[in-house]
């Protein structure tokens, strides 16, 4: 990756206290990004992460915020504005599982993922659409007038049994995306997706941490490893990017091959 690709932009990162948005939030800032670290409960992580930041010589602030609550999405963009100057790039990435078979699920925990992995997304993304519109346009610093990441899931595609809850909002927020995209681009807003497969996190670590969990994950993966947040950074730092300024509303899938359902390699 190349470096400072990211030297003017200011970001909100949301859920970036650990896992998969601590990778994010990391990424951004080496490529020279301003990050606002976002946390609901998580504040002794998150300003850990947001303080190694500035210790490599970054600029990064951390901020608690429910991202399920408008008046909390908006004091983000307000932090932003009084650190940075201003917004050009949110990452909507905080999301949760709630699991439990169909028959078995309380309406409680669907609606706890519901609320976090698709209206808490809309909620901030739609917080940063207006920021965008207030600010205007600076072609000194992007082309686009301001650009959306939502992290999705390859189960925005594959169905999870067990998992419907968090499978259905990972879906809807496809559509959410895209739909976003449709709208908003003849503005110059850029709304895209990343989708990770099996990455090594904690809302995961059953899948991966014993030998045999690790070789059964493996089956699902045909480039042969698990993911690391990193894999996502770099990711989210490309289409964050003027170099991907001619892309929007696409997912980009960041999964070793998972959504190539290689159990049919061998015919099926």
């Amino acid at each position: 990756m190349r470096d400072k690709l990211l030297q003017n932009t200011r970001a909100v990162v949301t859920g970036a206290s650990s896992g998969i948005g601590a990778g994010i939030a990391r990424a951004l800032a080496d490529a020279g990004a301003s990050v606002i670290v976002n946390y609901r409960s998580r504040k002794e992580a998150a300003h850990r992460g947001a303080a190694d930041i500035r210790r490599q010589g970054g600029h990064a602030v951390a901020v608690q915020a429910d991202i399920t609550r408008p008046d909390d999405c908006a004091r983000l963009f307000e932090a932003a504005r009084e650190e940075f100057g201003g917004i050009d790039l949110l990452v909507a990435n905080a999301g949760i599982q709630q699991d439990a078979s169909v028959a078995d699920m309380t309406l409680d925990d669907w609606r706890k993922v519901i609320d976090v992995n698709l209206t808490g997304q809309f909620i901030c993304a739609q917080e940063a659409v207006r920021c965008f519109r207030r600010q205007g346009p600076d072609p000194a610093r992007s082309p686009a007038l301001g650009k959306i990441i939502f992290t999705s899931s390859v189960h925005q595609a594959i169905p999870w049994a067990g998992h419907a809850n968090y499978a259905a909002s990972k879906g809807g927020l496809k559509l959410l995306m895209e739909s976003m995209a449709q709208e908003l681009a003849a503005e110059k807003i850029r709304v895209n997706a990343v989708a990770p497969g099996a990455i090594r996190t904690a809302i995961n670590e059953q899948a991966w941490n014993s030998p045999e969990a690790e070789r059964k994950l493996l089956e699902l993966i045909p480039y042969g490893r698990v993911g690391d947040p990193q894999d996502i950074g770099r990711a989210v730092v490309w289409l964050a990017s003027d170099e991907s300024d001619y892309v929007v509303g696409t997912t980009l899938f960041v999964d070793g091959g998972m959504l190539l359902y290689p159990a049919f390699r061998e015919g099926g």
